[in-house]
């Protein structure tokens, strides 16, 4: 096995071709594409995996089963050269009795050899195995931010009446915006590495690398890039054997100390101590880059609201104060019944130059106490850089639920992409609302500020190192 674990540096290779997938009605259905081509291997790592889900929610047009479970094991006797690996994280378990699960297929694959699933418990108490990759055969990966799990499923539309937008049970759900990438290539080899690794980590098993395969490549997807430079980020927290890893949270801040004119974030939390700071930092200089922040009007549940909800109202404090140029907004989705859309995607684009896109969210847990990957895109030409500008465009056009041209044009009036969204949102009942902080009472203070909920290192304690040297060293691009 290719360890990764020691890397002194973050994983750089080329992919054939590269498409980045928003939402995950289409990411569904490139996921039954690319198995159905499986010859070898299959490596399903994820923060949660529910075997219920179906692929193609709204009718199968592909061969085999429409669930992603009895899928699954369909594919292994249809192939008993094909090994199916899925490595879930261990409290998740709970969550998926709780919802009501059926444990056959759990039960099943937890003593499966053709399809496997271990349960991730590699990590400190109250740390994540958060990463949501899926590797074919080295040759195809998927990474990003979207899980096979209740609640994701969704098209761009995000429609208030979506029949398919359902529990296994029946019962609706709200809207989701999400995202993750398709690449084939060298860099496929690197996450198939990666989830090796993990698997290694989880269980001790060493799995063989596959043998060279052909690229399973969905013929429903475009891709957005071809033969281009990709670095695979990571997050790693101290556990055993297991040095800490923080690779994802230096390519964030050296992401946000490199943009010149625009910084759009889409992100689930926004409540990292060192990113607020490298963005406050930037909101006070006199010819900073503007900063447009997507996120879900609220957490998802009680408790989340209570703590990261609170957070995020700190934060926006910080920030308004520092945004004495005016250049700072945040604003959350809604669909046209003028539902809230949930934003579960995590993205960061700088200018038309670079582009990361995983896992990672912008708090404190995902920049050193969870298992976190990204994957970066740093354009090396015109070509390249039109297309982050594209693919930018393509994300702020479903939130104002316009067309791609209709906003480029705009942007050339304005010079300005918080002044084209401004110009431009309203004019369909599909848009974006601004995120005002609000109050905090006590309790929401003392909760927001809880090492426990959003904590930095090991178990919820800070960690021994001074915040302030920390924070200092990395926004000057040194490793600590």
């Amino acid at each position: 096995m290719d360890s990764l674990t020691a890397s002194p540096a973050v994983a750089s290779a080329r992919a054939d071709r590269l498409s980045i997938v928003v939402d995950a009605a289409p990411y569904y259905r490139a996921v039954k594409e690319a198995l159905l081509q499986a010859r070898h291997s299959v490596f399903l790592i994820g923060w949660d995996f529910d075997a219920r889900m179906k692929l193609q929610p709204e009718g199968a047009t592909l061969p085999g089963p429409n669930r992603i479970g009895p899928f699954l094991s369909w594919l292994a006797r249809r192939n008993p050269a094909l090994r199916i690996r899925i490595l879930k994280w261990d409290m998740g378990l709970f969550a998926s009795m709780a919802r009501g699960e059926t444990p056959v297929f759990i039960v099943r694959w937890l003593f499966g050899k053709r399809v496997a699933m271990k349960l991730d418990h590699a990590h400190p108490p109250l740390s994540a195995h958060h990463s949501k990759i899926l590797v074919i055969d080295d040759a195809l990966a998927f990474c990003g931010g979207i899980d096979i799990t209740m609640g994701r499923w969704d098209t761009s539309e995000h429609r208030e009446e979506q029949p398919s937008r359902t529990t296994p049970r029946g019962k609706p759900l709200p809207p989701w915006h999400d995202a993750t990438t398709c690449a084939s290539g060298p860099v496929a080899r690197v996450l198939g590495n990666l989830a090796r690794q993990r698997w290694y980590n989880a269980t001790g098993e060493v799995p063989d690398a596959p043998p060279p395969t052909p690229s399973p490549w969905p013929d429903s997807l475009t891709p957005d890039f071809t033969d281009v430079a990709v670095r695979v980020a990571r997050t790693q927290p101290l556990y055993g054997d297991n040095p800490e890893i923080r690779e994802i949270e230096r390519e964030t801040l050296k992401i946000i100390a490199g943009a010149r004119r625009t910084l759009y974030i889409e992100n689930q939390y926004l409540t990292s101590v060192m990113a607020v700071d490298a963005l406050c930092a930037r909101l006070r200089e006199d010819d900073g880059p503007e900063i447009v922040v997507i996120c879900p009007r609220n957490a998802d549940g009680w408790l989340e609201m209570k703590t990261m909800d609170s957070a995020r109202t700190i934060m926006l404090h910080r920030l308004r104060e520092a945004d004495r140029h005016g250049r700072f907004r945040i604003w959350h989705p809604h669909n046209e019944a003028g539902t809230p859309i949930y934003v579960h995607a995590k993205i960061l684009i700088a200018d038309d130059e670079v582009i990361k896109i995983g896992s990672a969210n912008l708090n404190n847990r995902s920049m050193g106490f969870d298992t976190e990957c990204d994957v970066i895109v740093q354009a090396c030409n015109d070509a390249e850089r039109a297309q982050i500008g594209r693919i930018r465009g393509r994300l702020v056009a479903e939130h104002l639920a316009i067309k791609e041209g209709v906003l480029h044009e705009t942007l050339a009036q304005q010079s300005s992409l918080i002044a084209a969204i401004e110009h431009l949102n309203g004019r369909q009942p599909k848009g974006l609302t601004r995120i005002e902080p609000r109050a905090l009472d006590a309790v929401d203070e003392a909760l927001a500020q809880s090492p426990m909920a959003d904590p930095e290192g090991r178990a919820g304690v800070w960690r021994g190192l001074s915040r302030t040297r920390r924070r200092r060293a990395l926004l000057k691009g040194q490793t600590t």
